[in-house]
């Protein structure tokens, strides 16, 4: 296997800013790109799906999570996916770029609805009948919008997809309330310290260094860390390296050895170490999995 593809958003039916938008059923999303999407592949765009009927699963970063009814999916940039499902599976589905969503709110970040907080959160949301009910006509009004020719269809798309956020964003509340950051402070020292370390990963691995970087001590890092995720700097630092080591592994274009170099460990004995202590399984039992 090799590398992961990254799917641009060009390279959809979009529209909008510069072609920043796309709405759809899943079924017809399906059909249009099965062979695109079905297997494991990364986006440069923000996704959303709701699922309505069928089943299935849907494996994000190496978590596989059950596609039935009510599910809701959130992606990030980045982040690698791939799913399998049944042939009468229907749903709706829309994603956007970064530049859509600034365009549309310069005021606001999408790192402020839970499920875009942080990568760690949950990407799955799984809603009532009644629930399902109500934010199947959402999207239901993004995509009557989308495909119209009416006047200011654009700010009027905006608007229903920020309120669709702001509802998902109330259940997801409900569901994970642990996700939900109630301290600002905390919140914007714990995203600097992740942009730091999604950057930074592969030659820094000390808490003392991120720290440093954010002008605290190693002991107040440890704090923000245990308060957002229930975890320690240096567990989360950890766990940052090992996605990575998971994405590389499953991609197939690079030996064991030469995966730890590029992650920073010089001795294989100690990547594989640290990787079965957090993983619960060795690289190369992790790799068969996948090839």
């Amino acid at each position: 296997m090799a590398d992961f593809p990254v799917l641009s958003i060009h390279q959809f039916d979009t529209t909008g800013i510069e072609h920043e938008l796309y709405v759809n059923y899943f079924s017809d999303h399906l059909q249009r790109h099965h062979t695109r999407i079905t297997h494991p592949h990364k986006h440069n765009f923000y996704l959303v799906v709701l699922i309505t009927k069928g089943s299935g699963f849907h494996e994000i970063d190496f978590e596989r999570y059950e596609v039935k009814p009510g599910s809701v999916f959130f992606m990030q940039p980045g982040q690698t996916h791939y799913w399998e499902f049944s042939p009468d599976v229907e749903g709706v589905i829309f994603f956007h770029s970064m530049a859509y969503y600034q365009w549309q709110f310069p005021n606001s970040q999408l790192s402020d609805f839970p499920f875009y907080f942080s990568r760690r959160n949950k990407p799955f949301l799984h809603l009532n009948d009644s629930e399902v009910i109500e934010i199947s006509r959402q999207f239901t009004g993004i995509l009557t919008e989308f495909y119209s020719d009416l006047s200011y269809r654009y700010p009027k798309i905006g608007s229903l997809l920020h309120c669709l956020y702001i509802d998902l964003s109330r259940r997801y509340a409900v569901e994970e309330p642990q996700k939900v950051i109630h301290s600002q402070p905390y919140a914007e020292r714990f995203k600097a310290f992740e942009e730091m370390l999604n950057r930074d990963f592969k030659t820094e691995k000390s808490a003392m260094y991120y720290a440093s970087q954010l002008h605290i001590t190693t002991k107040h890092l440890n704090r923000i860390c245990k308060e957002i995720t229930g975890k320690t700097s240096t567990e989360v630092i950890a766990e940052r390296v090992l996605l990575e080591a998971k994405r590389l592994l499953s991609g197939g274009s690079k030996n064991l050895n030469e995966i730890a170099r590029e992650l920073g460990y010089e001795e294989y004995a100690y990547f594989s170490r640290l990787f079965k202590q957090y993983c619960g399984e060795s690289p190369r039992v992790f790799l068969r999995r996948y090839h």
